[in-house]
């Protein structure tokens, strides 16, 4: 949230050790969401009510009165879940240190006739309609994921709705929902509580069985409090999604001094449990990223902040250089460890595009398939990111098009499959396709923020994203190089590359 000139972000922790377990709320500050201060935690088990824990939620700032903390708690050992609050002890400190959690209506919600109560939690910023504050919180019936919505005239007396805001049979748990305006038009983004005929909805959910998130773009009824999906993208597992890599347990917010809607994602390890303990951390939040939707009005767009480009350091770049098939070129001056690079590929044509078969549904089992070493007609072409001299160890960003009885398909890969000579990783071949019409231009672009263990890839301008943590024995530090490549058939140029060394932001 932002309050009083200072960003907060509040995150799961554990305290005793870099494995899961002991959870609190850590809080950190910033002043451009880029460098930031660690503050104590904000919230931890002290009351009958999270004794056993204090789970997600989220803040919602009440006009004139200052922010609140909805948060889940953890009652006893049977894991039962209960929806809390927890504001300020003093709105005058502007890093809003201590919090406390009245005893006075704690908790706020708890699990009522027919709600399963050991699947409920993670409860939403608020939005104000009618007079009522409204919430929803994650659940779920069997296999049915569902969203639960309460309401409250003051903030401290809840009443379930007759009927959950949606539900979605098959999906399982819905953790971490998020629920939001975006405008029709443009890229402002817009407090959580405006409504209209000029903004669609978005509903997001974590899935807790697959371990990623999907959401779907539709209209919110207000007089009925029902959220109806548009029938332009799948409402379950195979839905649009924010990133079709490592990222969930995501939380969007509204900026009001930029008034631009800014989410965040968490990537967790894909290492050992072992290699986390002898390195004494766990998980990183991804970048922040600005999203607003498409003009198509069918997809979501996103793009790291702007503050992130005050990290920019020394620049290099290229153009019009021209790949054939087989060429992979160095981007020589940076360091390629810790950078962020931006380049446009042009083709001259589809011509060669290979047929695409319509049983290839599932992006990253195409890439599995088709990897940056198979040779293609139009790619695969990209960049080699965290690369050893000698390619023992690369991760390659690409694109490769196909061609589709009545378009042409575009598909991006992150493939950690070569990132690394250890054996004992998780290496996934992470990949989603881009909706792009490639009959009005013949050029994609791509951008990679590369950090050590990160590589966080923004497609066609932000359409498909991909974070991948990856961890290199030999591609580490001055040790890492960064190449643009091309295996295809048809020649790729890349018309215009800028890449930056990165300098480290300030955490402590």
């Amino acid at each position: 949230m932002h309050y009083n000139g200072y960003y907060h972000l509040f995150y799961q922790y554990n305290p005793k050790g870099s494995v899961w377990g002991n959870i609190v709320w850590a809080h950190s500050v910033s002043k451009d969401l880029i460098n930031w201060k660690a503050l104590e935690p904000a919230i931890y088990p002290s009351k009958p009510f999270d004794k056993f824990g204090c789970w997600s939620g989220s803040a919602t700032i009440i006009p004139g009165k200052g922010p609140v903390i909805l948060y889940t708690g953890i009652v006893d050992a049977n894991k039962t879940q209960v929806q809390c609050y927890a504001v300020p002890e003093d709105l005058s400190d502007p890093f809003l240190t201590k919090w406390i959690k009245p005893d006075e209506y704690n908790p706020i919600v708890v699990a009522g006739p027919g709600v399963n109560g050991t699947d409920f939690r993670d409860p939403t910023t608020a939005w104000f309609k009618d007079g009522h504050w409204k919430i929803l919180v994650g659940s779920r019936r069997k296999h049915r994921g569902i969203a639960y919505l309460y309401r409250s005239r003051d903030f401290k007396k809840w009443i379930r709705a007759k009927h959950p805001i949606h539900t979605a049979a098959g999906t399982g748990m819905w953790e971490c929902p998020d629920f939001y305006p975006v405008s029709m038009k443009g890229t402002m983004g817009l407090d959580t509580s405006v409504v209209g005929n000029h903004v669609k909805h978005v509903l997001k959910n974590s899935l807790d069985e697959t371990r990623f998130e999907y959401y779907t773009l539709g209209t919110y009824f207000t007089n009925i409090d029902r959220y109806i999906p548009d029938n332009t993208s799948v409402d379950g597992w195979a839905g649009l999604r924010y990133d079709y890599g490592n990222f969930y347990a995501s939380k969007s917010f509204f900026d009001p001094t930029m008034n631009r809607r800014i989410l965040w994602g968490w990537a967790n390890e894909s290492d050992t449990k072992e290699d986390d303990i002898h390195k004494g951390w766990a998980g990183i939040q991804a970048i922040p990223r600005t999203l607003w939707l498409d003009p198509s009005g069918r997809q979501l767009v996103q793009w790291p902040i702007e503050e992130l480009n005050s990290l920019r350091d020394k620049e290099v770049e290229m153009s019009n250089l021209k790949l054939a098939k087989g060429d992979y070129v160095e981007v020589k001056g940076i360091t390629a460890a810790q950078a962020d690079v931006e380049v446009t590929f042009s083709f001259s044509s589809l011509n060669e595009a290979e047929a695409f078969n319509p049983s290839w549904v599932n992006a990253e089992d195409l890439c599995g398939k088709k990897g940056s070493n198979i040779q293609g007609g139009v790619g695969p072409f990209g960049i080699l990111t965290l690369a050893s001299k000698n390619l023992e160890e690369y991760t390659p960003v690409f694109f490769r098009i196909f061609k589709a009885s009545n378009k042409h398909v575009v598909l991006l890969c992150s493939d950690a499959r070569s990132s690394s000579l250890k054996s004992e990783l998780y290496k996934p071949s992470f990949a989603g396709f881009v909706d792009v019409d490639l009959s009005t231009t013949k050029k994609l672009s791509l951008r990679s923020l590369i950090d050590h263990s990160v590589v966080e890839s923004f497609g066609a301008g932000g359409k498909t994203n991909i974070l991948s943590r990856v961890y290199p024995e030999l591609a580490v530090a001055d040790q890492a190089h960064l190449f643009v490549f091309n295996n295809g058939t048809i020649p790729i140029v890349v018309e215009n590359l800028r890449s930056w060394s990165m300098k480290s932001a300030v955490i402590n």
